[in-house]
């Protein structure tokens, strides 16, 4: 069959880029190996039925404040989009069980760091103003691709009304690390250590240069606007896309993998299916998949673009990550109060000394002592997703190492993630219990998805990276995937990529894939 465009890969990006593509007018098909869309936005029953967990993100406020959704968001609601959204954002407990937390009532946030701090409470409100005049511009440069005249013009724009001070401040702060940044600041060390875990759901660790942005990010854009989960799941975003997809005309291949893409006199022309079919494309292959996977799987080495593979092949992973899925009885009975069963996220990285540690394990290949919990109390705000009077607790274990060498704590012996997954996630509940306890009699049913469970469900989460490739400032901005292809064109004419692989990184904001695809059609 002929199309204008084959987009490979049914994540958010890729329907993204096939949405907007057939909205202009392109024959588009986006061809997906497994027998469900969504890439790692999926969520499923896999405690026990009624129980509704989402498999990786759960978090859908990128996506809320994407360029994406704010073109289609009448037509994405008409399809069947919800929202739900979390007055309460996140918080952090620490290990004296005291806690800190930022909810959209600024006086809320306030007196809590006041408490620990007048100081940085005034600071918080005085970051939070300087937010309001720099988000249009930072949002702006996360929006344009890299380079373009676009971004030329946000910067451009940024220095006329902020002055050139203002553009200095701001390549500080992309450059810094997290602890530098919160040290200049903040005094207190519990505000600094709530801001700082932000950092560890990408691969920075506190002294990790590049890593102050995110922290920054979502620490002032949860005040200011909060955070959105889906309702009933983080597949409404996928439900919803896909049949806006159909309704423009654009057709959905599923539970067919592409075995390779079809190439003549060097220029993509299409893909070969696992079934034999070979679907041909007029304008463009658009590969919404780990770029490893693209020039070492689907294409067949190239003399012709042998620096370009060879510099494919070193793109980095970031660290492994688990997912464990819990139904449960109750909510968690948070020790260090019951203000906590209101918030969509509770980290236990209680301070920035074991950030460090936990990501010197892990990358060492060593599982850690203490990892990092990123806990989701999704039914605490929308209990639509749990039979009446129960919940689900999602827990994001960072970091952990791929491959694991041995176990810093010395009580895991064996070094295959299907042998030691079980082991590792009770470590993680007892860690999990001293801050919650009476947690592991509530828990009705479990699943546990190891680094190696992650890459199995998707392959673009290699070694369980689920960032797709580490953002570390030498594989970000200009050089994500590589120096010289961060505007997803690729060697291969007529052949792109889309993604978290490439710029603008990881998350659910779906902006490569809408960049892309205005890039194709000339806008």
């Amino acid at each position: 069959m002929n199309y204008d465009a084959i987009v490979i890969g049914a994540g958010h990006n890729g329907l993204a880029a096939a949405i907007e593509l057939a909205s202009k007018g392109w024959s588009v098909a986006v061809v997906e190996a497994n027998a469900e869309p969504g890439g790692a936005v999926k969520t499923r029953e896999v405690t026990q039925p009624g129980f509704r967990h989402d498999l990786c993100p759960m978090n859908l406020s990128m996506f809320a404040g994407s360029a994406f959704f704010n073109k289609n968001k009448d037509d994405l609601f008409a399809h069947g989009l919800g929202f739900v959204p979390a007055a309460d954002c996140f918080a952090s407990v620490f290990r004296d069980q005291t806690w800190l937390g930022v909810s959209t009532d600024l006086e809320k946030t306030a007196g809590r760091i006041a408490a620990f701090s007048e100081k940085d409470a005034a600071a918080w409100r005085a970051m939070l103003a300087e937010f309001g005049a720099d988000a249009p511009h930072i949002f702006g440069l996360l929006g344009s691709p890299m380079p373009s005249l676009a971004a030329a013009k946000v910067a451009w724009k940024a220095w006329r009304g902020r002055g050139t001070r203002w553009l200095y401040d701001t390549l500080k702060l992309l450059l810094s690390s997290p602890r530098d940044f919160l040290d200049a600041r903040f005094e207190h060390s519990k505000v600094k250590t709530m801001m700082a875990a932000w950092g560890l759901h990408l691969d920075f660790a506190p002294d990790v240069a590049g890593g102050a942005l995110f922290p920054y990010l979502e620490s002032m854009a949860n005040q200011a606007f909060g955070m959105v989960i889906g309702q009933g799941g983080a597949d409404t975003i996928i439900r919803a896309m896909t049949s806006l997809l159909k309704s423009r005309g654009g057709e959905l291949i599923l539970g067919n993998a592409v075995e390779c893409i079809e190439t003549s006199g060097g220029k993509a022309t299409g893909v070969r299916l696992a079934d034999g079919r070979v679907l041909t494309a007029r304008k463009a292959v658009i590969a919404n998949a780990h770029p490893q996977l693209v020039f070492g799987t689907l294409l067949p080495p190239d003399p012709a673009r042998a620096e370009f593979d060879a510099r494919i092949a070193k793109f980095r992973a970031g660290p492994g990550t688990m997912m464990i899925h819990l139904a449960l009885d109750g909510l968690p009975d948070w020790k260090a109060g019951e203000e906590l069963k209101r918030f969509a996220y509770v980290h236990v990285a209680p301070d920035l000394e074991m950030m460090s540690r936990v990501y010197a394990e892990a990358v060492g290949g060593l599982l850690p002592v203490e990892p990092a919990l990123v806990v989701g109390q999704p039914t605490a705000l929308d209990p639509s997703r749990a039979p009446e009077g129960k919940h689900v607790l999602w827990v994001q274990v960072r970091v952990l190492p791929a491959t694991i060498r041995g176990d810093a704590k010395g009580e895991i012996s064996g070094t295959n993630w299907d042998e030691v997954k079980e082991a590792y996630a009770d470590r993680v509940i007892g860690i999990l219990d001293s801050y919650a306890p009476g947690i592991s009699a509530k828990i009705l049913g479990r699943s546990v998805f190891s680094p190696v469970d992650l890459e199995r469900e998707n392959p673009n989460l290699v070694g369980g990276d689920n960032l797709s490739g580490s953002h570390h400032l030498d594989q970000n901005f200009l050089f994500r995937p590589v120096a010289g292809y961060s505007r997803y064109k690729t060697p291969v004419p007529s052949l792109y990529m889309c993604g978290a692989s490439t710029w603008p990184g990881a998350g659910t904001g779906a902006g490569s894939g809408f960049m892309l695809a205005n890039i194709l059609v000339g806008k």
